[in-house]
């Protein structure tokens, strides 16, 4: 049993306990307002049998609700956000229609109200604390319906105390009563309707949701990012751009990245991620470069410059030169990692070099990013170039 179901039997057997203990006091005093109380408690009784229902029903999956129940939570909350607009008229009816009468055993009512009032304030902060850490709506509107119950016993606490010394406030504190009890039953309303109504899930949520999105090196462009609330439960749903073509490549990296915000993200029920491949009007192309930056260099980590070209997709033709210089050349340990890095960070699609670095650091940076490298033979840029149908001029906008 989870402890969600747990806590909401514990909550109807207290009900119970209370509902007995209150009914037998008003028989022994002859109180019609702990009578009204005791079947205010009844209610109760009947609410928390409902919230076990709702948690007990909510997890199924049928053919029916392939997605689950989970909604059911917070119709459950708007049910009790009536029952409290309900505790609250029945307040006010019981201290405007109760007529002050001399009680026997006096003390009994006053003891079981005090003990009443601190089972359900006790009960209601645990409760509370419970769903604020399993993210359930449906056990944090009992417990603010239970923490009403701790005002309406205050209410027939003061009649019964000042009716042995002749005052009677009642009219007055059953107004400030019902005042508070309105404004959490409006809380819990507005709650449960929006996530009934699919409003979107709060702005933190999404923010850190993009936040993980685009942090993938793979993903281009997040196009769209939506969210749902379902029961304590959420649903996200993303489109991205991604850098590869390959289907079984995005297919991995959309895995990855519902198991990142799953990861990071609590009470994330489901991500489903819509990709589709970047369709690029230009491709960036580098090469490390020797210290004349004219040459290209057998070296990768160690070349202090990398040329970046930026060319035409459709003409094929350089439209943008540029000079990086090579930060990590006199770093002692994984220039090339380093190096490749910072390509990447330069939104690079190609990188040409002279030697193979199959299974070494760079390999796996860029085949981690769908960046594919080329072996050249040739010595100079423009021919490197020219040998994969690109026209370059060199002098094009250079800048370092």
């Amino acid at each position: 049993m989870e402890e969600s179901e747990k806590v909401a039997l514990l909550a109807v057997a207290m009900n119970l306990a209370l509902f007995g203990i209150k009914y037998g006091a008003a028989l022994a005093t002859g109180s019609i307002a702990l009578k009204a109380e005791a079947f205010h408690s009844l209610a109760d009784l009947v609410a928390s049998l409902t919230v076990f229902a709702g948690l007990k029903l909510s997890k199924r999956k049928t053919k029916a609700f392939p997605y689950g129940l989970y909604k059911i939570e917070n119709l459950i909350s708007v049910c009790i956000a009536l029952i409290i607009f309900y505790a609250g008229y029945e307040v006010v009816m019981e201290v405007m229609t109760t007529t002050p009468t001399e009680l026997k055993n006096s003390g009994i009512a006053i003891s079981v109200l005090l003990i009443a009032m601190l089972i359900t304030f006790c009960f209601s902060k645990y409760e509370k604390k419970i769903s604020r850490k399993i993210n359930s709506p449906v056990l944090l509107a009992d417990a603010a319906h239970i923490r009403t119950d701790v005002l309406s016993n205050a209410i027939v606490l003061v009649a019964v105390v000042s009716g042995l010394f002749g005052f009677q406030c009642d009219k007055i504190a059953a107004l400030i009563v019902v005042v508070f009890i309105a404004k959490t039953g409006i809380e819990i309303l507005i709650g449960g309707a929006r996530v009934l109504l699919d409003a979107s899930v709060d702005y933190e949520t999404l923010s850190k949701v993009e936040k993980i999105i685009l942090e993938t090196p793979q993903v281009v462009e997040l196009k769209t990012l939506t969210g749902r609330n379902s029961g304590r439960y959420k649903f996200i749903e993303a489109d991205i751009v991604l850098k590869t073509h390959d289907l079984d490549r995005a297919h991995s990296i959309a895995d990855s990245i519902e198991r990142n915000v799953k990861n990071e993200i609590k009470h994330i029920e489901q991500v489903l991620i819509h990709y589709e491949p970047q369709q690029n009007e230009t491709m960036i192309y580098a090469l490390p470069l020797s210290g004349d930056r004219e040459s290209i260099s057998p070296h990768f980590g160690e070349a202090p410059y990398f040329m970046l070209v930026t060319f035409n997709a459709g003409t094929k033709a350089a439209c943008k030169v540029e000079i990086l210089k090579n930060p990590y050349t006199k770093t002692e340990k994984s220039k090339g990692i380093l190096a490749a890095e910072l390509l990447v960070k330069n939104r690079v699609d190609f990188v040409l070099v002279k030697t193979n670095f199959d299974s070494k650091g760079p390999h796996y940076v860029f085949s981690n990013v769908d960046i594919e490298v080329i072996i050249t033979d040739e010595e100079l840029p423009e021919l490197a170039f020219k040998k994969l149908g690109l026209t370059v001029n060199l002098h094009l906008s250079e800048k370092e």
